[in-house]
């Protein structure tokens, strides 16, 4: 049975990094200190949030985790796949969905979203960059579970883009006023995909 009562919280770590070269949730910020996945998991479970799952086809790299995995329902379909094999596994009816390489998810924020009510087909965070082009953050976002058929038929089509995704559903948009009210910098939506962005993090909070 589905629960209705609170939002679950779910961790895709599918990818390959292959521009990292390596596996980039197990790196880490400090030589000491907690690899990415394990920053992701503390924050989610500072926002009340503790993850429910993680979505991963190497399942030994995360065992010590202690979080239930499965694996990915259909392979090679990206992050839509991620999202679908997370949203059919899960026993929650909506979830938030991030992604195991945002070390500075901000709890507060997290907290907001799944506070929001369960009105439309999924919650996104949208902003502006620095460059003016409009970001919208689709795996720092809630989806219900109305979302698996959606998704299931775009991979069937092999239409894979995540983003084009919401045409096919309700979606409320949290907008850049309304996220800075709870993260002033955005910097929950900052990932790690290369060496270069690795080391800038570093710099920057260490």
């Amino acid at each position: 049975m589905k629960s209705h009562e609170r939002t679950g919280a779910i961790i895709l770590a599918g990818g390959h990094s292959t521009r990292m070269g390596s596996n980039k949730a197990l790196l880490r910020l400090r030589p000491a200190g907690p690899t990415l996945i394990e920053s992701v998991v503390a924050r989610l479970r500072e926002a009340n949030l503790p993850p429910t799952l993680l979505v991963t086809n190497t399942p030994h790299d995360y065992a010590f985790l202690d979080i239930q995995m499965v694996l990915d329902d259909i392979e090679g379909v990206g992050a839509l796949g991620g999202i679908l094999t997370a949203l059919s596994h899960s026993t929650h009816t909506r979830n938030l969905i991030v992604a195991c390489d945002m070390p500075l998810l901000n709890p507060t924020l997290l907290k907001h979203m799944a506070s929001l009510p369960n009105d439309n087909d999924a919650i996104l965070p949208r902003w502006t960059n620095i460059k003016g082009r409009t970001q919208v953050e689709t795996l720092h976002a809630i989806y219900s579970t109305r979302c698996i058929e959606p998704v299931r038929r775009r991979i069937v089509e092999s239409k894979l883009k995540v983003a084009d995704l919401l045409n096919d559903i309700s979606v409320r948009y949290l907008e850049e006023p309304e996220l800075r009210r709870y993260d002033p910098h955005l910097n929950s939506f900052r990932n790690i995909n290369t060496p270069g962005e690795l080391e800038a993090m570093r710099i920057e909070n260490y």
